[in-house]
């Protein structure tokens, strides 16, 4: 599709991106024939939803970036960009805030279904093991105390799981997830500070037991 190759331009600055997807938006709302309009959106946002790939990938995903798989952001690019494209013909976002999180989404999507279709894989076993009836483990890095943390955030309010998303998954800062939300920067740390909270109580049993 050769979004990912399109060439960054490092005059581009976060608000400018911001306004031009807002533009796009605009147009494509209440239009019926807006496929141009959509895969112009997309290659204006493509900067930025690599960034968010790479980033999701490589923090909460990254067995997936290693052998059998050998996902990279570009894979993930390309996977979730044709994922927009069928979902923006029935869902027309109002603003970037929506956008980007119908876009986090359709991420989290992507790598939970190679994550289970890689877990769902017989693991390969040497002629030498064939013998020792060891029962198969999971290999896609996710653990069920890894899938209890993905259930909690999930559980957040959607507030709190959006920024939290955005900054700790994602890792923008807290400028950028305040501009994309239409929120303050304070907005965005009392949100920050909630949801650790919340996900403290919610995963307390998780939590290192002070030995004597």
């Amino acid at each position: 599709m050769g979004f990912a190759e399109r060439p960054y331009d490092p005059a581009m600055q976060p608000e400018q991106t911001t306004i031009l997807i807002q533009r796009y938006l605009d147009r494509i709302a209440g239009d019926a024939h807006a496929e141009t309009l959509v895969r112009e959106l997309l290659a204006q946002a493509v900067q930025r939803l690599h960034r968010l790939c790479s980033n999701l990938l490589h923090r909460r995903y990254p067995r997936l970036a290693r052998p059998p798989v050998n996902l990279q952001a570009e894979d993930l690019l390309s996977a979730v960009v044709a994922r927009l494209l069928r979902a923006l013909r029935a869902i027309q976002p109002g603003n970037v805030r929506q956008f980007f999180a119908l876009a986090n989404q359709h991420m989290r999507w992507e790598l939970n279904d190679l994550a289970r279709r890689l877990d769902e894989q017989p693991p390969a076993r040497s002629i030498s093991d064939s013998s020792l009836g060891a029962p198969p483990s999971s290999d896609s890095g996710l653990s069920i105390n890894s899938r209890r943390m993905l259930a909690a955030i999930d559980g957040l309010p959607e507030g709190e799981r959006e920024v939290f998303s955005l900054v700790r998954i994602q890792g923008l800062s807290h400028v950028e997830t305040a501009e994309i939300m239409g929120v303050s920067t304070k907005t965005v740390q009392r949100r920050i500070h909630r949801s650790m909270l919340l996900l403290a109580e919610a995963l307390d049993d998780l939590r290192p037991q002070d030995t004597a």
